[in-house]
């Protein structure tokens, strides 16, 4: 896991629902936890693209549902600012469900488009995605 090389303005709160963009069987999640993150007391922590969270699966098959999975923020809809300059803004916050920590994905197919820096800090959803941005 590397680290990611702009500055991604942290946009989705704790308690935030997003779409899940893969064929795993959850339709849509609940932000619960960041893995790793660090924040001062009292505050809620906030997630960006690329980061690593603790969902809870809201919709979706009965295997799934009610269940507390990791999973990885691949789109945000407040813009970001990459290094060249350009601003990086996507229709909706979505996230896809792993299995490990190293970003094993449980689907085999991503729908829609994938930021650049999370397929530079997890390769192998670069591999199941069809559009990288």
């Amino acid at each position: 896991m590397k680290a990611v090389k702009c500055s991604i303005s942290r946009a989705i709160p704790t308690n935030s629902r997003m779409v899940v963009a893969d064929n795993s069987g959850a339709k849509i999640a609940k932000l619960v936890a960041l893995i790793g993150g660090k924040t001062t007391r009292r505050r809620r922590f906030e997630a960006a693209v690329g980061d690593l969270v603790c969902v809870d699966v809201i919709e979706g098959s009965p295997d799934l549902r009610k269940k507390i999975v990791n999973a990885i923020i691949i789109r945000q809809k407040r813009p970001y600012r990459r290094l060249d300059g350009t601003r990086i803004r996507f229709e909706d916050n979505a996230c896809v469900i792993v299995k490990t920590l190293e970003g094993e994905p449980k689907g085999t197919v991503v729908k829609g488009p994938v930021a650049r820096e999370v397929v530079e800090r997890f390769s192998k959803i670069g591999k199941i995605s069809s559009i990288v941005v």
